[in-house]
């Protein structure tokens, strides 16, 4: 079977790799797409994320669904001819995180392309049954791929516990920004903010239902904000771009006893908070780390036409042009590019 494979920052070649057998458990995906992640071009870049280095030849790519060709012997529930969206990390199941059900906090998950695990920009993957979903006919095998950053914004909407009325400022328009949009809308928002320093992005976040943008390079984000909610400030901010400016100014734009929910990766591990800040207005400040318990409700949304998913795409490419699908996404202005794989 066909497979682009990293084997050193930079380049991304298309190899032969032999076609896997399901395990008993498993089941033989034949991929039909696949989304290019932020992540997947960071290792594409340095070849590492933080303590994640990539040693040996990997297979790239997280974002993926496509049709079973082949099921377990211990499977029951999915068939052959099934199309469905495969969860990238599977947790251990034994450990005090996975028993209290914050499975996505497991140690010891195996999650598609970090290192030394293979990801899915190949024809075939066998992946464990319980982390594939079946989509509903109304649901593409793309908007089965985006599942995964789609699940990303519906974990970082409920860890900021985003309700009906709320106001929410997200600071980032990228693919996790303007999908954090849509779930965030779909808890009940009524009034959603976004912030970028790309004009194309507000662009796209504006035309995409947002209520207002935010360029911070012509205002200040909390003065911003403060404007466009009578003083009091947003009820709930989802930092998504890892800028340092929108991490400490999203103290600024959030209301007294509001939420701020990090999910964007700063350059740098360390970013200096005004704790007196947090402690006088009593905030809330959590963190949001991928997803858990989100594929079912992913799938609903896209199936209802609650989300637009597939509205953020900007490109596809074949699995033979992988790496300049690679470099196209390097672009700022672009959001998310699919790598298609199959006929």
């Amino acid at each position: 079977m066909r497979t682009a494979v990293l084997s050193e920052p930079g380049r991304l070649a298309v190899e032969d790799r032999p076609r896997p057998d399901p395990a008993p458990d498993e089941v033989l995906v034949a991929v039909g797409e696949v989304g290019i992640c932020g992540s997947d071009v960071h290792y594409y870049e340095h070849g590492r994320i933080g303590d994640y280095v990539v040693e040996d030849p990997l297979i790239l790519g997280h974002e993926s669904a496509g049709e079973v060709v082949e099921v377990g012997e211990a499977v029951a529930d999915l068939e052959p001819g099934d199309r469905v969206a495969l969860e990238p990390g599977v947790p251990c199941r034994r450990c005090d995180h996975c028993k209290r059900g914050e499975y996505n906090l497991c140690p010891d998950v195996t999650f598609m392309a970090t290192p030394p695990d293979d990801g899915a920009f190949a024809e075939y993957v066998a992946w464990p049954a319980d982390f594939a979903y079946r989509l509903s006919e109304s649901v593409s095998t793309r908007e089965g791929a985006l599942c995964e950053p789609l699940s990303v914004g519906i974990h970082v909407a409920r860890r900021g516990e985003v309700g009906v009325g709320d106001s929410v400022l997200i600071t980032g328009a990228g693919p996790i920004g303007l999908l954090a949009m849509e779930a965030a809308r779909a808890a009940g928002a009524t009034e959603i903010y976004v912030s970028d320093v790309v004009d194309t992005k507000l662009r796209r976040a504006a035309d995409r239902g947002a209520d207002a943008t935010i360029d911070p390079r012509e205002e200040n984000l909390g003065s911003a904000v403060a404007d466009l909610t009578d003083g009091a400030g947003a009820d709930v901010v989802l930092e998504a771009s890892g800028a340092e400016s929108a991490i400490t100014g999203s103290l600024d734009a959030v209301r007294r006893g509001g939420t701020v929910v990090f999910v964007g990766l700063a350059d740098e591990a360390e970013v200096p908070l005004d704790v007196l800040d947090i402690v006088d207005d009593e905030l809330d400040v959590r963190g949001s780390f991928r997803y858990r318990n989100t594929y079912p409700t992913a799938i609903e949304l896209l199936a209802d036409g609650a989300v637009d998913a597939a509205g953020i795409v900007d490109f596809e490419a074949p699995l033979d042009e992988v790496d300049d699908a690679f470099r196209r996404a390097m672009d700022p202005e672009t959001v998310k590019g699919m790598v298609t794989l199959g006929d």
